[in-house]
């Protein structure tokens, strides 16, 4: 485990179990790392919140421990640069959370969350960067514009999300349409294939005849063949019935 000249150990256990909280299941907005050998300093990257003059920025703050945390509350600092009334133009926070409200019972995570808070709500009241304070107080625009202007310049950009196996699954469909749809055109083609060929074995037309007339003739043709065969097949079982019929009436004649 780390170790720290600074901090206790019991210290350092608490802070490696909730470093490891914040990692599983971060804040909101908030993303936080810290050096393995030095727990007395923790960074945090933070998202500007949506309808602020933060929207797509990125800012990176540390908060340092002292010798004495949690009894002492850690001091807070803005390393990107950032217009606002609460953070001095040295990256310094004022928030009561860091002074006054300052409970060792609160854990990182609370303190992260209302620093992120403050981008939401600031409080001129207590400013730290005055002309931040005044121009908020007097002209909420004018301060905005000029907030919104230093975090497109300083601000980190924030990492594009995507949800998981979207493309993928949007790529697989696209295969899948795409095979249908090439399935499709081969049946089709076949289907076409095997009604235009005429059969090998089919009569070719003559005298402009068509496929059809041919057609229709052929199985004429074969039908009366067909008819005829079975005329000669009757004639041939006749011809042995009256033989025997006349042999019986000479047997009979002699008798008599």
């Amino acid at each position: 485990m780390a170790t720290n000249e600074n901090l206790p150990p019991n210290v350092i256990k608490q802070l490696a179990k909730e470093l490891k909280n914040l990692d599983e299941t971060p804040p909101e907005g908030i993303k936080v790392g810290v050096n393995d050998d030095n727990f007395s300093i923790i960074f945090a990257d933070i998202e500007g919140p949506a309808g602020t003059p933060y929207e797509n920025g990125v800012f990176r703050m540390k908060l340092i421990l002292s010798h004495d945390f949690p009894h002492s509350p850690p001091k807070g600092y803005f390393m990107t640069n950032i217009f606002h009334p609460n953070i001095a133009t040295n990256g310094e926070i004022c928030v009561n959370a860091l002074k006054k409200d300052w409970n060792p019972n609160l854990g990182l995570r609370h303190v992260l969350i209302v620093i992120r808070c403050l981008l939401i709500e600031p409080f001129p009241e207590s400013a730290l960067n005055d002309q931040a304070g005044k121009m908020l107080r007097e002209n909420y625009d004018e301060y905005a514009k000029h907030a919104r202007v230093i975090t497109e310049i300083h601000a980190l950009k924030p990492k594009p999300k995507f949800k998981t196996g979207t493309i993928s699954e949007s790529a697989a469909t696209i295969n899948v349409d795409q095979t249908n749809s090439s399935v499709k055109s081969v049946d089709h083609k076949n289907a076409t294939s095997f009604t235009e060929q005429p059969s090998p074995l089919a009569p070719k037309p003559e005298n402009g005849q068509d496929q059809q007339s041919v057609t229709s003739s052929t199985e004429t043709g074969v039908s009366g063949s067909a008819t005829s065969t079975q005329k000669k097949e009757s004639g041939l079982t006749k011809v042995p019935a009256d033989k025997k019929k006349m042999d019986a009436r000479k047997k009979s004649l002699k008798r008599l």
